[in-house]
C-alpha cells in the first residue's frame, strides 16, 4: 500500500505536471494532498472505466447502424455527459462537484469533506483531460501515416483544386455570415469557420469502397482532395487556435502564423528523407520490444513539441511526423502497431468532447437558445453547401459526377471533432457555438454514407 500510495503521488504530484506543463482550464494536479493521491487514482480509473464503456457501446451500436463507429463515440460522450447521465463532467462545465455521480460514489467510499472533494474532482479532470490531450495527437499522428502522399502525386492538379475551393468557400461563408447575421466576435467566428473545413478521409474511404469507387476517377479526386484539405485545415487549426491563446487579430502575428505553420509542415515533408534513412537505421539496430513504435513516438512527439514550442499546435507536429513516417520502409508495420494505441487512446478524447457538449442550449423551448439553434442550422448548411460546390471546379475531366464528388467532401467525421475539441479547451467557444459545431459534425458525417450511395446510382444492397 506504501508504494502504491507512493507512485500515485509521484504520478500525480511531481511527474505528470511536469511532463505536461502547458496552460489548462482547470486548477494543477500539484493542488492534491499527498495522502488523497489514490482517491484521484480511483476517481481517474473509475472515469476510465465509464469512458471505455461508453465508447465501446456506442462504437458498437452505431456499426451495426452503418454509421461510422466514431460518431457512436461520440453520442456515448454526450449521453454521460453534461447533457445527460452526469458521469463525466469538468469543473469549467459550470456544474457542482455534487452533480458528478462518479464524484458523488468516490464521497461516499471516502468519506470526504466538501473542500478535499473539490481538490479530488480538479485533480481528476485534469487527468482525463490530459490523457484526451494525448488522445488528438495520437489521432493526428495516425491520420498523417494514413494520409499517402504518393496519392496526392496520382490525383495531381484536380483535387488540389477541389480541396482548395472546399476549404476557402464553407471558411469564408461560415465566418463572414457568423459575424455579419449573428454578430458572432471575429475569432470564434474564425474558429467556427475553420471547423467548416474539414473532410474526413476514413469516412468517405470506407464508402467509396464498398461502392467499389475507390479507384474510379471521382474516388481518387475525392480521396486526394480529403488529404490536401486535412492538411490545410490542420494549418488552419493550427492558426486560428495560436489566435484563440492571444485573443486578438494582428495581422503581421496571422501572417506569422500562416507562413511559420506551411514552412513547419513543407519543411517536415522535404526533409522526410533524412528522417526516414534515420528512423530506419535505429529501427535495424533495436533488437527488444517496441522497436519500432517506441521511436516512432518519440519523433511524433517531439515534432508536436516543436510544434507547440513555436507557437502553433501540438498536432500540427503530430501530423508532420504521420505524414514524414508514411513514406519509411517499416510505414506497413508501424501502422498495425499504432491501431492497438490509438484503439486504447483516441476514444477518451472524443468521448469527452461528447461528455462537455451541453446540448440543453440547443431546446428550442427556452426562448433564449433560439439564436444558438439558428446557428447550427446556418453552420450546417454552409458545411452542405460549401463541399458540393467542389465538384463544379473540377475541370478538363468530361462526363465527371460531379454532385458525388461534391458529396464525397461533405463528412467531418473525426477531423470536425478535434476542432470542436480544440476550441472548447481553449475556451473561445461559447457553448451555443461549440455545440452548434458539434452538431454540424454529426450531421454531416450521418447524411453524407446514404447521399454519396444515391450520387452514384446505388444503393446499400446493390
Amino acid at each position: 500500500m506504501f508504494l502504491n500510495n507512493a507512485i500515485a503521488s509521484y504520478f500525480f504530484e511531481g511527474y505528470l505536471p511536469k511532463l505536461f506543463a502547458f496552460d489548462l482550464p482547470s486548477p494543477l494536479l500539484a493542488t492534491a494532498e499527498a495522502e488523497n493521491a489514490p482517491i484521484v487514482l480511483s476517481s481517474v480509473l473509475l472515469s476510465l472505466v465509464v469512458i471505455y464503456l461508453a465508447s465501446k457501446i456506442g462504437s458498437e451500436i452505431a456499426k451495426r447502424l452503418d454509421f461510422p463507429p466514431v460518431l457512436g463515440e461520440l453520442v456515448a460522450g454526450v449521453l454521460v455527459g453534461i447533457s445527460a447521465l452526469h458521469l463525466i463532467i469538468f469543473p469549467d462545465s459550470g456544474l457542482l462537484v455534487s452533480d458528478s455521480l462518479i464524484m458523488s460514489g468516490i464521497q461516499l467510499l471516502n468519506h470526504l469533506s466538501p473542500e478535499v472533494l473539490s481538490q479530488v474532482f480538479a485533480s481528476q479532470s485534469e487527468v482525463i483531460s490530459v490523457i484526451a490531450e494525448l488522445g488528438v495527437i495520437v489521432l493526428l499522428f495516425e491520420i498523417g501515416l494514413e494520409s499517402n502522399l504518393r496519392d496526392l502525386k496520382e490525383v495531381g492538379i484536380q483535387a488540389v483544386v477541389a480541396a482548395c475551393v472546399g476549404v476557402a468557400v464553407p471558411f469564408a461563408a461560415g465566418t463572414v455570415g457568423l459575424m455579419m447575421i449573428f454578430h458572432v466576435a471575429a475569432i470564434p467566428a474564425i474558429f467556427a469557420g475553420a471547423a467548416l473545413t474539414a473532410t474526413s478521409i476514413g469516412i468517405t474511404s470506407k464508402v467509396l469502397s464498398e461502392l467499389g469507387r475507390l479507384k474510379s476517377t471521382e474516388g481518387q479526386i475525392i480521396v486526394g482532395a480529403a488529404v490536401i484539405d486535412d492538411v490545410l485545415g490542420i494549418i488552419v487549426l493550427a492558426v486560428v487556435a495560436s489566435l484563440a491563446k492571444t485573443g486578438e487579430i494582428d495581422v503581421l502575428n496571422v501572417v506569422y502564423l500562416i507562413v511559420s505553420a506551411t514552412a513547419f509542415l513543407v519543411g517536415a515533408i522535404l526533409l522526410g528523407g533524412f528522417f526516414n534513412k534515420s528512423f530506419t537505421a535505429i529501427v535495424s539496430k533495436l533488437e527488444t520490444r517496441g522497436n519500432i513504435v517506441i521511436p516512432a513516438f518519440i519523433f511524433a512527439f517531439f515534432m508536436a513539441f516543436i510544434g507547440n514550442a513555436i507557437h502553433l499546435e501540438a498536432i500540427l507536429g503530430a501530423f508532420a511526423a504521420g505524414l514524414v513516417l508514411d513514406e519509411s520502409d517499416a510505414r506497413n508495420e508501424l501502422d498495425e502497431l499504432i491501431k492497438p494505441i490509438a484503439d486504447l487512446i483516441v476514444p477518451v478524447f472524443f468521448v469527452t468532447v461528447g461528455a462537455r457538449a451541453d446540448l440543453t442550449v440547443l431546446n428550442p423551448a427556452n426562448p433564449d437558445n433560439r439564436a444558438g439553434l439558428l446557428i447550427a442550422i446556418f453552420l450546417v448548411l454552409v458545411a452542405i453547401a460549401g463541399k458540393l460546390v467542389t465538384g463544379w471546379a473540377v475541370f478538363g475531366i468530361p462526363n465527371i459526377n460531379r454532385v458525388a464528388i461534391g458529396v464525397g467532401m461533405i463528412p467531418r467525421g473525426e477531423v470536425g471533432l478535434v476542432f470542436a475539441g480544440i476550441g472548447s479547451a481553449s475556451g473561445v467557444l461559447s457553448k451555443p457555438l461549440e455545440v452548434s459545431i458539434i452538431i454540424m459534425v454529426i450531421l454531416t458525417t450521418f447524411l453524407a454514407p446514404p447521399f454519396l450511395r444515391l450520387a452514384f446510382g446505388q444503393t446499400k444492397d446493390s
